[in-house]
């Protein structure tokens, strides 16, 4: 099977598992995922399954990438923060459906990699910053979405702040030992609106910069 007819197969696979906003799946038929992974994985790109990268972290499943940023509902004019870089895969999808992206890697040498991807695939909307994720970035806050891509406990009361009025955070919650549920948080005028979108299972988020970071 060539590359267009596995990419091909890889957009029915996310419709078939729930993935169905056309903007999404042309975002995510568009992005190569092989562009982010390395040696052996590169073959499995197409998959839709999680895979290892560097640092012990993992590039999430395609179909959770697709129902996550379908919850952003996301547009050209939208500002967005994602937590947790990893392999760049999540942001690049973002960067297509939205005016500019910032995203926070707690591991420098992720970032790094990330910025060189995005480089290569000519992606001028997306900002890397290594640093402790669960801070935010006040100085661009607010942000018209945020998006964890690591588990919390609770939405960080932190990152609701830095979300606009009318904002939509998109974050799994849960004990990183047991099941977490991902979860769409719509800030209104009159406080918070949560909805439940499913089970998932993600690297917990931590605090602080990762020690590798610091060389």
């Amino acid at each position: 099977m060539n590359l267009s007819e596995q990419r091909m197969q890889f957009v029915l696979k996310l419709r078939s598992n729930g993935v169905s906003d056309p903007a999404v799946l042309a975002a995510m038929e568009a992005i190569p995922r092989d562009a982010f992974l390395d040696g052996i994985f590169k073959e499995r790109a197409y998959e839709d399954r999680p895979l290892p990268i560097a640092r012990g972290q993992t590039i999430s499943q395609p179909s959770v990438v697709g129902k996550m940023t379908e919850a952003l509902e996301l547009n050209n004019r939208c500002k967005v923060l994602e937590i947790g870089t990893g392999s760049g895969y999540q942001a690049a999808i973002l960067s297509k459906l939205a005016r500019r992206v910032y995203t926070i890697e707690r591991h420098r040498p992720l970032a790094q990699t990330a910025r060189a991807v995005f480089q290569a695939l000519d992606m001028g909307n997306i900002t890397v910053v290594t640093a402790d994720g669960s801070m935010g970035l006040a100085e661009q806050a607010p942000f018209d979405r945020i998006l964890l891509t690591a588990a919390a406990e609770d939405p960080p009361a932190n990152l609701l702040a830095q979300l606009k009025p009318g904002g939509i955070m998109v974050l799994p919650v849960g004990q990183t030992d047991t099941v977490q549920a991902l979860i769409k948080v719509v800030k209104t005028k009159d406080g918070l609106e949560y909805t439940e979108l499913g089970e998932v299972r993600f690297v917990p988020l931590l605090e602080g910069v990762a020690k590798d970071s610091e060389h």
